[in-house]
């Protein structure tokens, strides 16, 4: 899909939100979830954002519309996932209107688009491109068992100095696997923990 049109979007859903999870967590956005993905991890929550025919391929000036609309001052771009699409026209029009560019990826696929921030979720069915590890302000890996702890490591030793490291516990081991978590932390001080606190809160 690399190379679409800059004009269209297969547009999941929009809103308004608080983001949930890592290093911007609190803070208010405009989420905008792009259709497409072919990784399939197996505990993805937004499984029906996969297939991008199953959702409207919207003028992406409508959605920079609606995202100035709602008076926020940051937009955040999520999936599926998203750099399955060419974003250069969204950022710049978001640019213009003196709009913050967030981004939530795997880093599968070439970086396209203009951010303010990278938050990088490496998985391993379809590993990150080196060009986006090395940009990335952020690097959260979901830890589902043991064996991605050493994932992780593999993936702070590409990334920046200065990029932030963040293990998230699985959403539906929770209760397992985050005493694992806690413990390794602790071990290993330049790690954080990043919690799915949208989901304590009942929002979007």
């Amino acid at each position: 899909m690399e190379g679409s049109s800059k004009e269209r979007l297969p547009l999941v859903e929009e809103f308004f939100s608080v983001q949930g999870e890592g290093f911007h967590t609190g803070r208010a956005a405009y989420f905008i979830r792009l259709g497409g993905c072919d990784i399939g991890c197996s505990w993805c929550d937004t499984p029906f954002s996969w297939d991008p025919q199953l959702h409207p391929m919207v003028e992406t000036d409508i959605i920079i519309d609606h995202v100035i609309q709602s008076g926020t001052d940051s937009a955040v771009i999520t999936g599926g996932e998203p750099l399955m699409w060419n974003l250069d026209y969204l950022c710049s029009g978001l640019k213009r209107q003196k709009i913050r560019t967030f981004i939530e990826t795997s880093g599968a696929y070439p970086l396209s688009g203009n951010w303010d921030w990278i938050c990088l979720s490496p998985k391993k069915a379809k590993p990150p491109r080196d060009e986006v590890c090395r940009k990335a302000d952020e690097l959260k890996v979901i830890i589902e068992d043991n064996s991605d702890f050493d994932w992780a490591e593999k993936h702070k030793k590409i990334v920046n100095k200065k990029c932030r490291l963040f293990l998230q516990p699985e959403w539906s081991r929770f209760e397992r696997i985050i005493p694992e978590i806690v413990s390794y932390v602790k071990k290993n001080p330049e790690w954080r923990i990043s919690l799915q606190v949208h989901k304590y809160m009942h929002i979007p």
